[in-house]
């Protein structure tokens, strides 16, 4: 062994010192020679087993920590799931992660766990040492890491509301960090608020700067996210990888200069495009040795570039998107086709980009079938806006069986919904009826479109809703419009109608806000007009202005 001695007494101090530096390796070679002087020394195993994980040697991590396991313990049970976790193989690490919960439920019922998620209002456990004995907070936090990764989002929020109750004040940072990202869609203000306080903490999760950058971009708060970029040039080079920050730099770019950030977009895909081509090739290359293993790694080396290109492609696409220019944005999603045509993201966004350029519905219905198709059994999983598209196509394209077909399975579906839970509101049949209404409307089949809008919408207490009045009253405005301009005569008959469905909006809409303002707005909207009952009146004044002419 080629390492100097250490002296009597300073063990202890001159190893945590080293790892303190980071010198990891020159530990690992010292403690490999102490487990071997004595092979049950559990804290020599355990921290091998801590630089291991350091030095991302997670296989010689797990091993050491299995080595140190005498009896259970929590906080090496955890350990290993970290390192499963860290190589990817989350069933393993859900599988410690459970035991480490089912330990804790039966060795600590006074801990609470899972009781939240079961509707209980409890007091807060507070963080005792009992508490942090039993890894119960990092387990659940890791697996809300695992599922998060997954995309199972409601396992993720059952993995936070499982912990055993503490007020906020008494959260950890990760479990601050992991509330402030579940809560994102449905609390944005309150997401940010976590994820600046974190910020503002020492230490915090150093995912939390980037979270916050890339959630202020997706909700386009462009200046904040430059702001916190240039008041934190200390975390850019020590929280971001080159990716994160070349990519955040070419989204903040595109409020001044969208040629910039094509550019810069472009530059990033043209990147991971050789990057993609060179692990294809390796891929084949490795499956024709038959060497599973490796294949494998390679595989899963290739789906990571795959997730870092698709937002560069993306970001680049919805550019000329904003602009309406369509046929720029098909041509984009052409030169990723050899990548991406598997990709259901990739297919979603090719299926919008060609039914919005109006000619070309069946191409479209040939992206949104396989979406839906996957999604068959349960077709309120699917988006009611892809539904109502590929209804749309198939009404464009004299497929009126199919698309009648469809309608009748989404509205049977939310029937059986509602005899299970009365108070469940489903929006699917009524979007779908909605869109095909706008259909026909832009198409100048008013009386027929409005007819079908306003059924759309009964029962109103139940349908009307911002999203629902947004279509709606488009459709109402379209009609007054061609009505005044005398491009089009409306039946006395469904002007009546009309005229009721208003008066309807009106008693129900009296709560519901025309536009939700956004998390960080100063709310300058009017509260009085912001409301369904205050625009009804007003579609209601201006019809019967028009008929009075």
């Amino acid at each position: 062994m080629s390492f100097a001695p250490i002296k009597d007494g300073e063990f202890t101090s001159t190893i945590y010192g080293m790892i303190k530096e980071g010198k990891y390796n020159e530990v690992i070679r010292i403690l490999q020679y102490e487990v071997q002087r004595a092979p049950t020394n559990r804290a020599a195993l355990s921290l091998l087993g801590y630089c291991y994980y350091f030095t991302q040697d997670f296989i010689n991590a797990v091993d050491a920590y299995s080595h140190a396991v005498t009896g259970y313990q929590p906080e090496l049970a955890y350990a290993i799931a970290l390192c499963h976790y860290r190589k990817k193989e989350y069933q393993q690490a859900l599988k410690f992660i459970t035991d480490i919960v089912d330990r804790g439920i039966k060795d600590h019922p006074e801990l609470n766990v899972g009781m939240v998620t079961e509707g209980m209002d409890l007091r807060s456990v507070g963080n005792t040492m009992k508490l942090q004995e039993t890894s119960l907070v990092e387990a659940l936090n890791l697996k809300f890491a695992v599922e998060y990764k997954l995309k199972n989002f409601a396992g993720a929020q059952e993995a936070l509301t499982d912990m055993p109750p503490r007020s906020e004040e008494e959260l950890d940072p990760v479990t601050l960090h992991n509330k402030a990202l579940i809560g994102i869609d449905t609390n944005p203000s309150d997401g940010f608020a976590k994820l600046q306080y974190l910020l503002s903490q020492n230490p915090f999760p150093p995912e939390t700067f980037a979270n916050l950058l890339l959630l202020y971009c997706k909700y386009e708060y462009y200046d904040l996210a430059a702001d916190v970029l240039a008041e934190n040039t200390h975390l850019t080079f020590k929280c971001l990888t080159q990716y994160q920050y070349d990519y955040l730099d070419a989204l903040i770019s595109l409020q001044t200069s969208p040629d910039e950030a094509f550019a810069k977009f472009d530059a990033m895909a043209n990147e991971q495009m050789n990057e993609l081509r060179s692990l294809t090739k390796k891929v084949q290359e490795i499956r024709q040795s038959n060497d599973e293993a490796t294949a494998r790694k390679a595989v899963e080396a290739f789906d990571e570039t795959l997730e870092l290109y698709l937002p560069v492609l993306m970001s680049q696409a919805k550019i000329y998107w904003d602009k309406g220019d369509y046929a720029r944005v098909e041509r984009i999603f052409r030169k990723s086709v050899e990548f991406c045509s598997e990709h259901d993201i990739w297919k979603l966004n090719v299926a919008h980009t060609l039914f919005m350029q109006e000619q070309k519905f069946k191409e479209a219905a040939g992206f949104y079938e396989p979406i839906v198709s996957k999604n068959f059994v349960t077709l309120l999983d699917v988006s009611a806006i892809i539904l109502a598209n590929l209804c749309v196509c198939y009404i464009m394209t004299n497929q009126n069986e199919e698309a009648e077909e469809l309608m009748r399975k989404v509205e049977r579906e939310e029937d059986d919904a509602r005899e299970m839970d009365e108070t469940r509101k489903c929006f699917h049949v009524c979007i779908i009826n909605l869109v095909i209404g706008t259909l026909y409307c832009s198409k100048g089949n008013f009386e027929f479109g409005i007819s079908r809008v306003i059924k759309a919408m009964e029962p109103q207490e139940r349908r009307l809703g911002t999203d629902t009045w947004y279509y709606a009253k488009r459709c109402l405005l379209a009609t007054i419009e061609a009505m005044s301009k005398h491009l089009v005569v409306i039946r006395d008959s469904v002007v009546h109608e009309c005229l009721k469905f208003l008066g309807r909006c009106e008693v129900h809409g009296r709560g519901i806000p025309t536009i939700v303002d956004g998390p960080l707005s100063d709310g300058q909207v009017d509260p009085i007009k912001n409301t369904v009952t205050y625009e009804a009146r007003l579609l209601k004044s201006l019809l019967l202005q028009v008929l009075d002419c």
